[in-house]
């Protein structure tokens, strides 16, 4: 009986030493390859997964919404084909139909801009001559322009004959040399031009950027 319980035993013991050799091998495979892992150089390649691919966007352009048929300022006439709404304030007002080209447009545009600051010119150099055209003429020695009433000469108020001819020809003189000026800028063909922009700027109020521009 002994002899039979030693004989159980020493197979047990067999059984369990084969199975422990069974796995040796592989937890020492393990082990080597955990080794090998922790040894690898950072200057060894990788492939990059599909998640660290660098994403590539491609902006499509946007077509621009199609011009209307009818003025925005006259919605019962036909917008003109020259007013595109590509200039400020650009409404589509045109109802005489004097804008037949582009060409014709900007020169429309040249003389409004100028007319335009003719006028606020005016509107601001009126009443400043009137407050101190005699306080000039006093401190210079000379007559004033302006009446008894300190009003400036014109047509409504009479006086025009005080003003020397050499002040008309200086002014006529002048303007001739701005719109000559003006016009040699339109003809540049610069990209940048628009109308009425002489590159007069002197307290630089005009925008640098392109969006405020």
């Amino acid at each position: 009986k002994t002899r039979k319980m030693f004989k159980v035993s020493a197979a047990v013991i067999l059984a369990l030493c084969g199975s422990t050799m069974a796995f040796a091998p592989s937890s020492q495979m393990a082990r080597c390859s955990a080794l090998n892992m922790d040894n690898v150089d950072d200057t060894t390649p990788r492939v990059l997964g599909e998640e660290a691919m660098p994403v590539i966007e491609e902006s499509i352009p946007v077509a621009p919404p199609p011009l209307p048929s009818m003025s925005q300022s006259m919605p019962f006439m036909e917008r003109p084909a020259a007013l595109t709404g590509a200039l400020a304030g650009d409404v589509g007002f045109d109802p005489l139909g004097f804008a037949k080209s582009e060409s014709d447009l900007m020169n429309y545009r040249e003389a409004e801009v100028k007319h335009a600051r003719l006028a606020m010119l005016a509107a601001a150099g009126w009443p400043l001559s009137e407050v101190f055209d005699r306080k000039i003429a006093t401190a210079l020695s000379i007559a004033p322009a302006v009446d008894a009433n300190d009003r400036a000469p014109s047509l409504l108020n009479g006086g025009l004959g005080k003003i020397s001819p050499l002040y008309w020809v200086g002014c006529l003189g002048l303007a001739a040399a701005v719109d000559f000026y003006g016009i040699q800028k339109s003809k540049e063909n610069n990209p940048d031009y628009f109308p009425g922009n002489l590159g007069f700027d002197p307290f630089g109020v005009y925008p640098k950027d392109k969006d405020g521009q």
